[in-house]
Protein backbone atom coordinates (compact mmCIF):
# COMPACT_ATOMS: atom_id res chain seq x y z
CA UNK A 1 0.00 0.00 0.00
CA UNK A 2 0.98 3.86 -0.53
CA UNK A 3 0.09 6.99 0.31
CA UNK A 4 1.67 10.36 0.92
CA UNK A 5 0.65 10.92 4.17
CA UNK A 6 -0.03 8.11 6.88
CA UNK A 7 -2.21 9.31 9.89
CA UNK A 8 -2.08 7.19 12.77
CA UNK A 9 -5.25 7.91 14.83
CA UNK A 10 -9.47 8.82 13.99
CA UNK A 11 -9.72 11.58 16.34
CA UNK A 12 -10.84 14.79 15.08
CA UNK A 13 -7.35 15.85 15.10
CA UNK A 14 -6.51 13.16 12.20
CA UNK A 15 -9.94 13.62 10.99
CA UNK A 16 -9.33 17.02 10.39
CA UNK A 17 -6.19 16.90 9.01
CA UNK A 18 -7.17 14.32 6.27
CA UNK A 19 -10.10 16.08 5.59
CA UNK A 20 -7.76 19.32 5.17
CA UNK A 21 -5.27 17.53 3.09
CA UNK A 22 -8.12 16.00 0.79
CA UNK A 23 -9.22 19.13 0.16
CA UNK A 24 -5.58 19.79 -1.38
CA UNK A 25 -5.61 16.95 -3.40
CA UNK A 26 -3.10 15.18 -1.35
CA UNK A 27 -3.90 11.36 -0.51
CA UNK A 28 -3.94 10.11 3.18
CA UNK A 29 -4.77 7.06 4.76
CA UNK A 30 -5.70 7.12 8.56
CA UNK A 31 -5.12 4.29 10.95
CA UNK A 32 -7.25 3.74 14.05
CA UNK A 33 -6.69 1.07 16.58
CA UNK A 34 -10.35 1.30 18.30
CA UNK A 35 -13.55 1.42 16.66
CA UNK A 36 -15.74 4.02 15.09
CA UNK A 37 -18.02 4.15 17.90
CA UNK A 38 -15.86 3.88 20.41
CA UNK A 39 -13.98 7.32 19.25
CA UNK A 40 -17.42 8.74 19.05
CA UNK A 41 -18.04 7.50 22.67
CA UNK A 42 -15.01 9.89 23.89
CA UNK A 43 -16.88 12.75 25.61
CA UNK A 44 -14.66 15.81 25.35
CA UNK A 45 -14.32 19.47 24.55
CA UNK A 46 -16.90 21.43 23.42
CA UNK A 47 -15.37 25.24 22.88
CA UNK A 48 -14.26 25.91 19.71
CA UNK A 49 -11.60 28.75 19.58
CA UNK A 50 -12.26 31.35 16.58
CA UNK A 51 -8.95 29.70 14.61
CA UNK A 52 -11.00 26.23 14.75
CA UNK A 53 -14.15 27.11 14.06
CA UNK A 54 -12.71 28.77 11.07
CA UNK A 55 -10.29 25.57 10.20
CA UNK A 56 -13.31 23.29 10.20
CA UNK A 57 -14.98 25.99 7.35
CA UNK A 58 -11.52 25.80 5.31
CA UNK A 59 -12.61 21.62 5.48
CA UNK A 60 -15.82 22.43 4.11
CA UNK A 61 -17.58 20.59 7.20
CA UNK A 62 -18.75 23.38 9.02
CA UNK A 63 -22.33 23.23 7.86
CA UNK A 64 -24.03 21.55 11.26
CA UNK A 65 -21.25 23.76 13.15
CA UNK A 66 -23.20 26.39 12.03
CA UNK A 67 -26.15 25.55 12.31
CA UNK A 68 -25.95 24.22 16.01
CA UNK A 69 -23.35 25.59 17.66
CA UNK A 70 -23.74 28.09 20.06
CA UNK A 71 -21.69 31.46 19.50
CA UNK A 72 -20.69 32.75 22.85
CA UNK A 73 -19.42 36.51 22.85
CA UNK A 74 -18.47 36.04 26.17
CA UNK A 75 -17.34 34.01 29.14
CA UNK A 76 -18.17 34.85 32.91
CA UNK A 77 -15.56 34.13 36.17
CA UNK A 78 -17.24 34.37 39.12
CA UNK A 79 -15.33 35.12 42.46
CA UNK A 80 -17.12 33.77 45.86
CA UNK A 81 -19.90 34.76 43.75
CA UNK A 82 -19.32 38.12 42.40
CA UNK A 83 -19.87 37.31 38.49
CA UNK A 84 -17.33 39.34 36.10
CA UNK A 85 -18.06 38.87 32.24
CA UNK A 86 -15.55 39.14 30.16
CA UNK A 87 -16.50 40.84 26.75
CA UNK A 88 -14.64 38.30 24.20
CA UNK A 89 -16.07 39.91 21.04
CA UNK A 90 -15.55 43.48 22.09
CA UNK A 91 -12.02 43.01 23.63
CA UNK A 92 -10.68 41.11 20.87
CA UNK A 93 -12.30 43.58 17.76
CA UNK A 94 -14.58 40.80 17.00
CA UNK A 95 -13.07 36.93 17.86
CA UNK A 96 -15.69 34.38 19.66
CA UNK A 97 -15.56 30.83 20.88
CA UNK A 98 -18.51 28.35 19.25
CA UNK A 99 -19.72 25.88 21.90
CA UNK A 100 -19.91 22.54 19.65
CA UNK A 101 -18.99 19.24 20.97
CA UNK A 102 -16.05 17.47 20.32
CA UNK A 103 -18.20 14.36 19.34
CA UNK A 104 -20.47 15.96 17.01
CA UNK A 105 -17.14 17.77 15.55
CA UNK A 106 -15.66 14.13 14.83
CA UNK A 107 -18.89 12.58 13.42
CA UNK A 108 -19.40 15.70 11.08
CA UNK A 109 -15.08 14.74 9.96
CA UNK A 110 -16.50 10.88 9.79
CA UNK A 111 -19.06 11.22 7.28
CA UNK A 112 -17.34 13.58 5.17
CA UNK A 113 -14.11 11.40 5.13
CA UNK A 114 -17.02 8.44 4.50
CA UNK A 115 -18.90 10.61 1.62
CA UNK A 116 -15.71 11.20 0.05
CA UNK A 117 -14.23 7.08 -0.15
CA UNK A 118 -11.12 7.61 1.57
CA UNK A 119 -9.54 5.15 3.64
CA UNK A 120 -9.66 5.14 7.29
CA UNK A 121 -8.77 1.54 8.96
CA UNK A 122 -10.26 1.28 11.83
CA UNK A 123 -9.26 -1.76 14.51
CA UNK A 124 -5.75 -1.54 12.88
CA UNK A 125 -3.29 -3.11 15.48
CA UNK A 126 0.14 -3.33 15.89
CA UNK A 127 0.32 -0.14 14.54
CA UNK A 128 4.11 1.51 13.86
CA UNK A 129 6.06 3.75 12.06
CA UNK A 130 9.39 2.52 10.43
CA UNK A 131 12.35 4.58 9.32
CA UNK A 132 11.02 8.10 9.91
CA UNK A 133 14.40 9.75 9.59
CA UNK A 134 14.59 8.34 5.99
CA UNK A 135 12.84 9.97 2.88
CA UNK A 136 11.26 6.44 2.58
CA UNK A 137 9.13 6.04 5.84
CA UNK A 138 6.66 3.23 6.13
CA UNK A 139 3.81 2.31 8.73
CA UNK A 140 3.15 -1.29 9.32
CA UNK A 141 -0.27 -3.40 11.04
CA UNK A 142 -2.34 -5.81 11.46
CA UNK A 143 -5.94 -5.61 10.27
CA UNK A 144 -8.58 -8.86 9.66
CA UNK A 145 -6.17 -11.11 10.26
CA UNK A 146 -3.71 -9.69 7.27
CA UNK A 147 -0.36 -7.76 7.50
CA UNK A 148 0.33 -4.60 5.84
CA UNK A 149 2.76 -2.33 5.21
CA UNK A 150 1.95 1.18 3.94
CA UNK A 151 4.56 3.26 2.55
CA UNK A 152 4.35 6.81 2.41
CA UNK A 153 6.25 10.26 2.52
CA UNK A 154 5.36 11.62 6.10
CA UNK A 155 3.70 9.57 9.18
CA UNK A 156 1.22 12.14 11.10
CA UNK A 157 0.64 10.78 14.72
CA UNK A 158 -2.43 11.73 16.07
CA UNK A 159 -2.74 8.73 17.84
CA UNK A 160 -2.47 10.44 21.60
CA UNK A 161 -0.78 10.25 24.94
CA UNK A 162 -1.16 6.97 24.95
CA UNK A 163 0.12 5.93 21.33
CA UNK A 164 2.70 4.67 19.33
CA UNK A 165 4.11 7.89 18.05
CA UNK A 166 5.77 9.75 20.70
CA UNK A 167 7.84 6.48 21.52
CA UNK A 168 8.56 5.94 17.89
CA UNK A 169 11.10 8.88 19.07
CA UNK A 170 13.98 7.46 20.89
CA UNK A 171 13.79 8.35 24.47
CA UNK A 172 17.21 10.29 24.73
CA UNK A 173 16.16 12.24 21.76
CA UNK A 174 13.01 14.06 23.30
CA UNK A 175 12.36 16.07 26.41
CA UNK A 176 8.88 15.19 28.73
CA UNK A 177 7.58 17.96 30.74
CA UNK A 178 5.50 17.17 33.34
CA UNK A 179 3.29 18.56 36.03
CA UNK A 180 0.30 16.65 38.13
CA UNK A 181 -2.20 18.72 40.48
CA UNK A 182 -3.33 17.75 43.01
CA UNK A 183 -7.21 17.75 42.21
CA UNK A 184 -9.48 16.07 39.21
CA UNK A 185 -12.28 17.41 38.22
CA UNK A 186 -15.81 15.51 38.50
CA UNK A 187 -18.15 15.62 35.56
CA UNK A 188 -21.40 15.26 35.26
CA UNK A 189 -23.57 15.59 31.93
CA UNK A 190 -27.15 16.04 31.98
CA UNK A 191 -29.46 16.67 29.27
CA UNK A 192 -31.22 19.90 31.30
CA UNK A 193 -30.74 23.50 29.79
CA UNK A 194 -27.68 25.48 30.87
CA UNK A 195 -28.00 27.41 33.75
CA UNK A 196 -26.52 30.29 32.07
CA UNK A 197 -26.25 31.84 28.43
CA UNK A 198 -22.13 31.92 28.61
CA UNK A 199 -19.89 29.41 30.56
CA UNK A 200 -18.97 29.96 34.29
CA UNK A 201 -15.83 29.43 35.85
CA UNK A 202 -16.34 29.81 39.32
CA UNK A 203 -13.46 30.25 42.48
CA UNK A 204 -14.94 29.98 45.71
CA UNK A 205 -13.99 29.10 49.09
CA UNK A 206 -15.30 25.43 48.79
CA UNK A 207 -13.30 24.60 45.64
CA UNK A 208 -13.55 25.46 41.72
CA UNK A 209 -16.80 24.36 39.84
CA UNK A 210 -17.34 25.16 36.04
CA UNK A 211 -20.61 25.70 34.31
CA UNK A 212 -20.58 24.36 31.05
CA UNK A 213 -22.76 23.62 28.00
CA UNK A 214 -23.35 21.29 24.89
CA UNK A 215 -26.33 22.78 23.30
CA UNK A 216 -29.34 24.51 24.34
CA UNK A 217 -30.59 21.66 25.82
CA UNK A 218 -27.69 19.50 27.08
CA UNK A 219 -25.69 20.70 30.34
CA UNK A 220 -22.30 19.89 31.39
CA UNK A 221 -20.84 20.60 34.96
CA UNK A 222 -17.51 20.36 36.98
CA UNK A 223 -16.34 20.63 40.41
CA UNK A 224 -13.23 20.52 41.76
CA UNK A 225 -12.48 16.96 43.98
CA UNK A 226 -9.58 15.59 46.26
CA UNK A 227 -8.04 12.69 43.54
CA UNK A 228 -8.79 10.36 46.47
CA UNK A 229 -12.74 10.75 45.39
CA UNK A 230 -14.44 8.16 43.39
CA UNK A 231 -17.19 8.65 40.81
CA UNK A 232 -19.49 6.20 43.80
CA UNK A 233 -19.09 8.70 46.20
CA UNK A 234 -20.95 11.21 44.44
CA UNK A 235 -24.36 10.74 43.52
CA UNK A 236 -26.33 12.87 41.59
CA UNK A 237 -27.80 14.74 44.55
CA UNK A 238 -24.71 15.28 46.18
CA UNK A 239 -23.37 16.58 42.98
CA UNK A 240 -26.26 19.06 42.65
CA UNK A 241 -26.25 20.11 46.23
CA UNK A 242 -22.32 21.09 46.08
CA UNK A 243 -22.63 22.79 42.66
CA UNK A 244 -25.16 25.15 43.83
CA UNK A 245 -23.09 25.78 46.66
CA UNK A 246 -20.08 26.91 44.64
CA UNK A 247 -21.89 29.09 41.80
CA UNK A 248 -23.25 32.63 42.32
CA UNK A 249 -26.29 32.63 44.63
CA UNK A 250 -28.88 33.96 41.47
CA UNK A 251 -27.42 31.20 38.74
CA UNK A 252 -27.84 28.50 41.56
CA UNK A 253 -31.35 29.93 42.19
CA UNK A 254 -32.40 29.10 38.59
CA UNK A 255 -30.68 25.81 37.60
CA UNK A 256 -32.45 23.18 36.58
CA UNK A 257 -31.28 19.80 37.65
CA UNK A 258 -31.71 16.22 36.39
CA UNK A 259 -30.47 12.48 36.19
CA UNK A 260 -26.88 11.93 34.57
CA UNK A 261 -26.44 10.70 31.58
CA UNK A 262 -22.26 10.33 32.09
CA UNK A 263 -20.48 11.28 35.36
CA UNK A 264 -16.10 10.97 35.76
CA UNK A 265 -13.46 12.42 37.15
CA UNK A 266 -10.36 13.48 35.30
CA UNK A 267 -6.74 14.17 36.75
CA UNK A 268 -5.58 16.97 35.48
CA UNK A 269 -1.70 17.56 34.63
CA UNK A 270 0.40 19.47 32.20
CA UNK A 271 2.44 17.84 29.82
CA UNK A 272 4.93 19.07 26.92
CA UNK A 273 6.96 16.65 24.83
CA UNK A 274 9.93 18.46 22.76
CA UNK A 275 10.57 18.65 19.80
CA UNK A 276 6.91 17.36 18.27
CA UNK A 277 9.02 16.07 15.22
CA UNK A 278 11.56 13.67 14.45
CA UNK A 279 12.63 13.58 10.76
CA UNK A 280 9.26 12.85 8.43
CA UNK A 281 7.55 11.85 11.87
CA UNK A 282 5.32 14.99 13.16
CA UNK A 283 3.40 14.04 16.53
CA UNK A 284 -0.10 16.34 17.02
CA UNK A 285 -2.34 16.88 19.66
CA UNK A 286 -2.59 14.81 22.85
CA UNK A 287 0.49 12.56 21.47
CA UNK A 288 2.81 15.63 22.24
CA UNK A 289 0.65 17.58 24.85
CA UNK A 290 -1.65 18.30 27.55
CA UNK A 291 -3.57 21.06 29.11
CA UNK A 292 -5.81 21.30 32.46
CA UNK A 293 -9.14 21.83 30.77
CA UNK A 294 -9.15 25.32 33.00
CA UNK A 295 -8.60 27.18 29.89
CA UNK A 296 -10.30 24.97 27.19
CA UNK A 297 -6.69 24.88 24.86
CA UNK A 298 -7.14 20.80 24.94
CA UNK A 299 -8.65 20.41 21.41
CA UNK A 300 -7.65 23.67 20.37
CA UNK A 301 -4.25 23.11 20.47
CA UNK A 302 -4.88 20.16 18.58
CA UNK A 303 -6.25 22.11 16.33
CA UNK A 304 -3.31 25.01 15.79
CA UNK A 305 -0.99 21.84 15.29
CA UNK A 306 -3.37 20.33 12.61
CA UNK A 307 -3.03 24.05 11.14
CA UNK A 308 0.72 24.15 11.16
CA UNK A 309 1.29 20.64 9.55
CA UNK A 310 -1.47 21.10 7.01
CA UNK A 311 0.01 24.35 5.68
CA UNK A 312 3.41 23.13 5.75
CA UNK A 313 2.16 19.30 3.69
CA UNK A 314 0.45 21.97 0.94
CA UNK A 315 3.33 24.26 0.64
CA UNK A 316 5.95 20.79 0.09
CA UNK A 317 3.09 19.40 -2.36
CA UNK A 318 2.37 22.44 -4.14
CA UNK A 319 5.13 24.55 -4.25
CA UNK A 320 8.07 21.34 -3.97
CA UNK A 321 9.30 23.71 -0.26
CA UNK A 322 10.68 20.90 1.74
CA UNK A 323 12.91 23.49 3.76
CA UNK A 324 9.52 24.70 5.40
CA UNK A 325 9.61 20.71 7.08
CA UNK A 326 12.00 21.49 9.81
CA UNK A 327 9.73 24.48 11.32
CA UNK A 328 6.72 22.51 12.05
CA UNK A 329 7.72 21.75 15.64
CA UNK A 330 9.13 25.06 16.27
CA UNK A 331 6.13 26.90 15.48
CA UNK A 332 3.55 24.34 16.72
CA UNK A 333 5.38 24.56 20.02
CA UNK A 334 5.49 28.39 20.48
CA UNK A 335 1.56 28.24 20.59
CA UNK A 336 1.70 25.12 23.02
CA UNK A 337 3.32 26.33 25.34
CA UNK A 338 1.34 30.10 25.49
CA UNK A 339 -1.59 27.22 25.57
CA UNK A 340 -0.10 25.59 28.67
CA UNK A 341 0.66 28.59 30.02
CA UNK A 342 -2.41 30.10 29.93
CA UNK A 343 -4.13 26.67 31.17
CA UNK A 344 -1.41 26.90 33.91
CA UNK A 345 -2.30 30.00 34.89
CA UNK A 346 -6.35 30.06 34.95
CA UNK A 347 -6.16 26.52 37.18
CA UNK A 348 -3.94 28.46 39.26
CA UNK A 349 -6.10 31.65 39.85
CA UNK A 350 -9.23 29.56 40.05
CA UNK A 351 -8.45 26.43 42.39
CA UNK A 352 -8.15 25.84 45.87
CA UNK A 353 -4.54 23.66 45.78
CA UNK A 354 -5.38 22.19 49.40
CA UNK A 355 -2.80 23.53 51.16
CA UNK A 356 0.20 21.85 49.06
CA UNK A 357 3.23 24.39 49.36
CA UNK A 358 4.21 25.91 45.84
CA UNK A 359 7.31 24.86 44.29
CA UNK A 360 8.73 28.31 45.34
CA UNK A 361 8.62 26.92 49.03
CA UNK A 362 5.68 29.92 49.45
CA UNK A 363 3.23 28.92 52.42
CA UNK A 364 0.20 27.78 50.92
CA UNK A 365 -2.24 31.10 52.50
CA UNK A 366 0.53 33.15 51.30
CA UNK A 367 0.24 31.90 47.87
CA UNK A 368 -3.64 32.01 47.63
CA UNK A 369 -2.92 35.43 48.32
CA UNK A 370 -0.88 36.25 45.95
CA UNK A 371 -3.49 34.29 43.25
CA UNK A 372 -6.13 36.59 44.79
CA UNK A 373 -4.38 39.54 44.15
CA UNK A 374 -3.66 38.49 41.07
CA UNK A 375 -6.69 37.65 39.43
CA UNK A 376 -8.19 40.89 41.27
CA UNK A 377 -5.91 43.03 38.84
CA UNK A 378 -6.96 41.17 35.80
CA UNK A 379 -10.55 41.10 36.54
CA UNK A 380 -10.67 44.72 37.32
CA UNK A 381 -8.34 45.98 34.65
CA UNK A 382 -9.84 46.37 30.96
CA UNK A 383 -6.06 45.83 29.83
CA UNK A 384 -6.10 42.49 32.17
CA UNK A 385 -9.84 41.31 30.80
CA UNK A 386 -8.39 42.09 27.37
CA UNK A 387 -5.77 39.35 28.10
CA UNK A 388 -7.68 37.05 28.99
CA UNK A 389 -10.13 37.40 26.30
CA UNK A 390 -7.23 37.56 23.39
CA UNK A 391 -6.21 34.04 25.40
CA UNK A 392 -9.34 32.62 25.54
CA UNK A 393 -10.19 33.20 21.60
CA UNK A 394 -7.35 31.78 20.62
CA UNK A 395 -3.94 33.51 19.04
CA UNK A 396 -4.10 33.54 15.21
CA UNK A 397 -2.22 31.14 13.63
CA UNK A 398 1.49 31.35 12.49
CA UNK A 399 2.46 30.98 8.76
CA UNK A 400 5.47 28.76 8.15
CA UNK A 401 8.12 31.11 6.67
Amino acid sequence: MKTQVAIIGAGPSGLLLGQLLHKQGIDNIILERVTGDYVLGRIRAGILEQGFADLVREAGVAERMDAEGHVHEGVELSVNGVRHRIDLKELTGGDVVVCYGQVEITRDLMDAREAAKLETYYEASEVQPHDVKSDTPYVTFKHGGEEYRLECDYVAGCDGFHGVSRQTIPQELRTEHERVYPFGWLGLMADVPPCNEELIYAMSERGFALASQRSLTRSRYYLQVPLTDKVEDWSDERFWDELKKRLPADVAANMQTGPSIEKSIAPLRSFVCEPMQYGNLFLVGDAAHIVPPTGAKGLNLAASDVATLYKILTRVYKNGDKDCISQYSEIALRRVWNGERFSWWMTNMMHDFEGEVSSTGMDPLMQKRFMESELNYYLNSENGRKVIAEQYVGLPYEEPK
